[in-house]
């Protein structure tokens, strides 16, 4: 199972970015999937997350600026971040759960490498 990120940069406030995780080694049909962030000198958190039926969760602080969603065909996660401002800036991580009916089943056990995402005043 390996996960890549993608699409990250560095943009002005109010700019907009894609990012983009591929997945390979395993149908993200049977994954439940997220993004999640790490600032500069503070601990990771959860950006935005796919549950197993489907339904979509933000963080407060991205709510209405960010959209998470994937492709089963392309087998890829991507999220459209909107209005960026500069406390976005992070490394920005796709992760990966197993997938149980319309369950997620434990925790994020596959991580990709992150994209640095890096939005100025």
């Amino acid at each position: 199972v390996q996960l890549v990120e993608s699409g990250g940069g560095s943009v002005q406030a109010g700019g907009s970015l894609r990012l983009s995780c591929a997945a390979s080694g395993y149908s993200t049909t049977n994954y439940c999937m997220g993004w999640f962030r790490q600032p500069p000198g503070k601990e990771r958190e959860g950006v935005a997350r796919i549950e197993g039926y489907g339904k979509t969760i933000y963080a407060d602080s991205v709510k209405g600026r960010f959209t998470i969603s994937k492709d089963n065909a392309k087998n890829a996660l991507y999220l459209q971040m909107n209005s960026l401002k500069p406390e976005d800036t992070a490394m920005y991580y796709c992760a990966a759960r197993l997938r149980l009916g319309t369950g997620c089943v434990g925790e994020y056990n596959y991580w990709g490498q992150g994209t640095q995402v890096t939005v100025s005043s």
